[in-house]
């Protein structure tokens, strides 16, 4: 098992429960033997067994996640920054938080891609059977009856009959475009080219780019919660956050802003991270010496945007592809049917 397996579900409940064993006033190395003995998953176990094993020697949390080899380097930098600062509760709280939001966008993602791609997936096999399985026994019945279907219904026929006679070549395109998605999704270098790929195509424009923001905000708010100071903070939010052309512009122009002697507020509302409404939230927090508090809530505020735009495309999308499938299926069926209505009429 290797840390790039860890799902950030497991990581948000797991920074959770070693802030829960600090505030409780319990070593690591016990806090972590509970819970290896009421880990129900055999990987789990592996995991918190590596990691008892190296805080046994008395080595620090961050140093034991590191030499354990399970546990993202990001996780583990910034719990050596709260051991340094003395803010490991609060860093481990936040960490929770971060991977939590990092889930739910994940999962916001994948339901975008994979629920309209289901449904599309649906729709076109149920026209293919039409054409390719039912348009045929029309056809039969037409010349029994001596006569013909409608012309589109024979085009479409023939078309059925032509993806018929390409159905090994069809097949194998489908296996190779199958074959391809698993190596990506499997592959990590693969993955990371496609990725690379999407995100240097969309990756700052329209929700993408609101993601990026999303990420970046979330990655500041842990960092300045493990003790991190504003330029640093920024740094690690641009790494994190970065990955595209676009959206690493953006983040240098922000940094590069503050530097200038711009205040954080207004750099990152300059640098279209932050919207106006934000901008003016992190200007109050700031202020008021509040700024972890206004970074949290800008944080939250922006994920929940995120998703409720995601859900918002879902929402649109299906409907679209339900009334498509409809209208398809109807014109093939009234092409057919009307025609047999009126043989039957003229018989009766």
């Amino acid at each position: 098992m290797k840390s790039k397996t860890l799902a950030n579900s497991y990581l948000s409940a797991f920074c959770m429960e070693l802030s829960m064993l600090i505030q409780a006033g319990i070593a690591f190395d016990d806090g972590v033997s509970m819970l290896l003995d009421d880990e129900p998953d055999k990987n789990g176990k592996i995991v918190m067994q590596s990691l008892l094993d190296k805080l046994s020697e008395g080595v620090s949390l961050s140093v034991a996640l590191r030499e354990s080899g399970y546990f993202p380097r990001y996780m583990i930098s910034m719990i050596e920054a709260g051991e340094k600062t003395g803010r490991l509760t609060q860093t481990l709280t936040a960490l929770s938080a971060h991977y939590e939001r990092q889930e739910r966008l994940a999962t916001s993602i994948k339901n975008a891609v994979m629920h309209p791609l289901i449904l599309f997936a649906m729709m076109v096999a149920v026209v293919l059977i039409l054409i390719v399985q039912v348009l045929p026994i029309f056809n039969d019945v037409f010349n029994r009856l001596g006569n013909q279907m409608s012309p589109l219904a024979v085009r479409l026929m023939r078309f059925g009959d032509w993806l018929r006679g390409a159905s090994a070549v069809i097949a194998v395109v489908i296996a190779a475009v199958i074959i391809v998605g698993v190596l990506i999704w499997i592959v990590p270098v693969l993955r990371k080219i496609f990725t690379d790929m999407i995100k240097n195509a969309f990756g700052n424009s329209g929700v993408f780019g609101r993601i990026a923001s999303a990420r970046f905000v979330s990655a500041m708010s842990l960092a300045i919660a493990s003790g991190f100071d504003i330029d640093e903070t920024l740094g690690i939010a641009a790494n994190i956050s970065g990955g595209s052309k676009a959206v690493d512009q953006k983040n240098e122009k922000c940094i590069e802003l503050l530097r200038s002697g711009t205040s954080l507020s207004d750099a990152m509302y300059d640098s279209k991270i932050l919207s106006a409404r934000d901008s003016r939230m992190l200007a109050l927090g700031s202020r008021s010496g509040m700024m972890d508090s206004a970074i949290s809530e800008i944080a939250g505020r922006i994920d929940r945007a995120v998703q409720e735009e995601i859900d918002g495309i879902i929402s649109k999308i299906e409907p679209a592809l339900v009334i498509t499938a409809s209208i398809i299926v109807g014109i093939i069926l009234f092409s057919v049917m009307l025609p047999l209505m009126g043989i039957m009429t003229s018989i009766g």
